[in-house]
């Protein structure tokens, strides 16, 4: 279940936007939010490793995006699947980059798209429970490619065979 989101910007570490929780479900949510602050901080000092990445934390986890200058941010429970967390990320970075692109720049204070809470709120809503058919629609559309790609690799390496097998009854060869 996703208990947190975050926007901020990664030049230096402003937050932007804010998926603003009641926090009542979530035991020691400002431990959190600070921990989060933390990282975007050390986002901003260039200390990022991967455009995306899972961070472990107590019982959650955090997952973010790093698109451009903008570091998207969620925390989940560690049971949630990893793949619908970051389908959450992409959902909510295209729609931010969509709306709010052209400001992120000149965005001066902290939260300066609060107003976009409403998409978050919206988007999270989708990605609560993991076995609506939506989000089992998702993970199934994964598998399914991912099933794909092998299916046509093995037939590619089938067809280099077969021609491998033609090649060897074509060689010439000498009776002395």
């Amino acid at each position: 279940m996703v208990k947190m989101t975050m926007i901020a910007r990664v030049t230096d570490g402003l937050p932007l936007a804010e998926g603003l929780d009641d926090g009542r479900d979530l035991v020691d949510a400002e431990m959190y939010k600070q921990q989060v602050k933390a990282l975007f901080k050390n986002l901003s000092k260039g200390h990022n490793e991967a455009s995306r990445m899972s961070i472990e934390t107590g019982p959650y986890v955090f997952h973010y995006i790093i698109e451009g200058r903008v570091c998207y941010l969620t925390m989940c429970d560690r049971s949630y699947p990893k793949k619908l967390a970051f389908q959450y990320l992409e959902d909510l970075k295209n729609e931010f980059e969509r709306v709010n692109g052209a400001q992120i720049e000149t965005a001066a204070r902290p939260y300066a798209f609060i107003k976009f809470d409403t998409f978050i709120q919206k988007t999270k809503k989708l990605y609560q429970d993991t076995r609506t058919q939506r989000n089992i629609a998702k993970l199934n559309d994964e598998l399914y490619e991912v099933h794909q790609i092998m299916t046509r690799n093995v037939q590619e390496v089938l067809g280099v065979g077969e021609k491998l097998d033609r090649k060897i009854f074509v060689l010439p060869f000498r009776i002395t």
